[in-house]
C-alpha cells in the first residue's frame, strides 16, 4: 500500500484503520496524525477520534491521553525507546524485545536493533538478516503475566528486555524490585514473533482469540506460568 496516495475512503473499521496506520508507519517511520486519517478516509477528525478510542479499546492502538495521537501500535512506538531500529537509512522505535524482534520481521531484509542490556547496562546491536538473527547468545526476559500485560501496556513492554546471561537477570530483578518470569532466548522470541505478529500488515487484521494465543505459545514451548491464559472467550 502506497500511503502517499490519497485513496479516499469511507470505512473507519478496526483492520481498515489499524492496516493502514501500520503500514504508514513502516513506510515513514511515524504514524498518521488525525488530521491526515480524516483526510484519507473522507472522515471528520471527530469521527477518526472516536474510531481510534475503539480500536484502543480493542488492544489495536495505545493514544496519547491528551490529544488521541497514535503513541504505540505494536510491535512500533512513535516515541524514544530503549530499542531502536535501522534498515537502510531509515529508523523505527520497537517497545520492547518482543516487539522489537517482531517489527524486524514486519520491515524484512536486513535490520539491526540497538538496544542496553537490562536497560541499565551493555549497549549491543541484534542484526537480523533475511529473517535470521546472526548474533546468538542473548536472552530476553518476560516479568510481567500476559494476562496483566494490558493492565499498563506501556509499562509491561518497558520491562520486556534483553540480556546477556541469565545470572544477570536475577540481580536485576532484585536490584529493581521487578518479578522475575520467564526467560527465553532471542533466536526462539524471533521466530515467535514472527508467528505472532505475522497477520499484523494485513488488510483483514484481528487480534488473536485466546484460544488462539495460548496455541501460538504452545507451539514455541512458552510453559512458564507468565504465559498462563483464561479458558474463557476474549482476545489477546
Amino acid at each position: 500500500m502506497n500511503v502517499r496516495q490519497k485513496k479516499p475512503m469511507t470505512e473507519l473499521s478496526h483492520s481498515r484503520l489499524h492496516y493502514y496506520i501500520l503500514n504508514h508507519v513502516v513506510e515513514t517511520g511515524f504514524a498518521p496524525s488525525i488530521a491526515h486519517l480524516a483526510d484519507q478516509f473522507g472522515q471528520t477528525e471527530s469521527a477518526v477520534r472516536n474510531a481510534l478510542t475503539a480500536l484502543q479499546a480493542y488492544h489495536g492502538v495505545v493514544l496519547h491521553p491528551h490529544n488521541s495521537e497514535v503513541w504505540v501500535i505494536h510491535p512500533f512506538s512513535m516515541a524514544p525507546t530503549n530499542f531502536l531500529l535501522r534498515k537502510d537509512e531509515m529508523e523505527w522505535w520497537g517497545n520492547c524485545a518482543w516487539c522489537s524482534l517482531g517489527a524486524a520481521s514486519l520491515l524484512g531484509g536486513d535490520v539491526t536493533i540497538t538496544t542496553t542490556l537490562g536497560a541499565n547496562s551493555k549497549q549491543v546491536q541484534l542484526r537480523i538478516k533475511e529473517g535470521t538473527l546472526l548474533d546468538s547468545g542473548y536472552y530476553v526476559h518476560f516479568p510481567i503475566p500476559m494476562t496483566n500485560a494490558w493492565d499498563n501496556v506501556i509499562f509491561t513492554c518497558s520491562t520486556m528486555l534483553l540480556f546477556a546471561e541469565k545470572a544477570d537477570i536475577e540481580t536485576w530483578s532484585r536490584r529493581h524490585n521487578l518479578p522475575k518470569g520467564d526467560i527465553q532466548p532471542a533466536e526462539v522470541i524471533l521466530e515467535f514473533a514472527k508467528v505472532w505478529y505475522g497477520n499484523h500488515m494485513r488488510a483483514d487484521w484481528r487480534k488473536w482469540t485466546l484460544a488462539e494465543a495460548k496455541a501460538i505459545f504452545e507451539q514455541f514451548n512458552l510453559t512458564h506460568r507468565i504465559w498462563e491464559m483464561p479458558d474463557s472467550e476474549g482476545r489477546f
